[in-house]
């Protein structure tokens, strides 16, 4: 085996989808031959396919005598996760969601019950933990501003139901009496009490409350409005799939990608999402609680 053979990926896909695949991969550097069919020695040779259901009959025997004599065959959105940590959505396509089984939190009952108990153990301490906290931030907010202290929003939740979210008020009262606007890093509307809640987290703690009602779990996608959902689907492929599962206080994207507040920021934010949905597990959510454990005591937070 060439040693760039290391290095290389062998695609094979339908010819009207050369350009994307040649665009995302230039993106990151990844040496790629796409549709060689030539190849004969296919041993160690990291063969991959996007939309291979879409290939000749021809072309798909090929990748199972691929698989016959070696070659580690696999879709790229999957091998593009193993390497990136996060999915590529623009590589996304429904036969992507139809492998169920690649799924488990969506199709194992016992996965999920596991999840809730993890989130009923985890509100029940944190609650125990940080009441004196969450009072000295109401005594805090109250004096600062008038207005309420605690502050709650409709968010869209999962299989798109929407639901009251509850978060310990963070902006002046009329924060958006000129309708709904995108939080940004910076945004003037917060109050001074507000900026550090917002930094520590400390303003999510009533949302220990959806937790009880099962409207949240500790980890998982941030849960949205749905007046910015309506646009983000129309630029971002498959949006709508992160309300497969329960939304989160904390999850993948809150650590692993810096605060923002834009278009590209939601398409970021929903790599993470997808990427969390198909490879969770008891023990990832773990690494999540306690990165975000990190994030709230140095202060990274939002």
């Amino acid at each position: 085996m060439n040693a760039s053979d290391k290095n290389t990926i062998y695609i094979y896909c339908p010819e009207g989808e050369i350009e994307i695949v040649q665009s995302l991969c230039e993106k990151h550097s990844f040496k790629v031959i796409i549709n060689d069919y030539s190849i004969k020695n296919y041993k160690k040779k990291i063969v991959c396919h996007y939309k291979s259901s879409d290939l000749s009959e021809n072309d798909q025997f090929y990748l199972v005598q691929a698989i016959k004599y070696g070659a580690s065959v696999e879709p790229l959105v999957s091998y593009l996760d193993s390497i990136l940590k996060y999915t590529e959505v623009e590589l996304l396509h429904s036969g992507y969601f139809l492998h169920q089984k690649s799924f488990s939190i969506l199709s194992k009952r016992s996965k999920q019950m596991n999840k809730r108990i993890l989130d009923i153990i985890c509100a029940v301490i944190l609650f125990m933990i940080t009441w004196p906290i969450a009072l000295i931030a109401a005594i805090a907010i109250k004096l600062e501003s008038p207005g309420t202290v605690f502050y709650k929003q409709k968010r869209t939740g999962q299989f798109n139901k929407e639901f009251f979210v509850y978060k310990f008020r963070s902006m002046r009262n009329d924060a958006e009496k000129n309708g709904a606007q995108w939080a940004s890093k910076n945004d003037a509307r917060v109050t001074r009490v507000g900026k550090f809640i917002r930094k520590t987290r400390i303003d999510e703690l009533p949302q220990i409350i959806n937790i009880f009602k099962s409207e949240m779990s500790i980890v998982g996608p941030r849960p949205e409005r749905e007046v910015f959902i309506s646009e983000l689907e129309k630029e971002i492929p498959f949006y709508r799939f992160r309300h497969a599962v329960k939304p989160g206080v904390t999850g993948l994207a809150q650590v692993s990608y810096p605060y923002g507040a834009s278009t590209e920021d939601a398409i970021w934010k929903h790599k993470y999402d997808i990427y969390y949905i198909k490879h969770h597990t008891f023990m990832n959510d773990i690494k999540i609680l306690i990165n975000t454990v990190t994030v709230v005591i140095f202060g990274m937070g939002q």
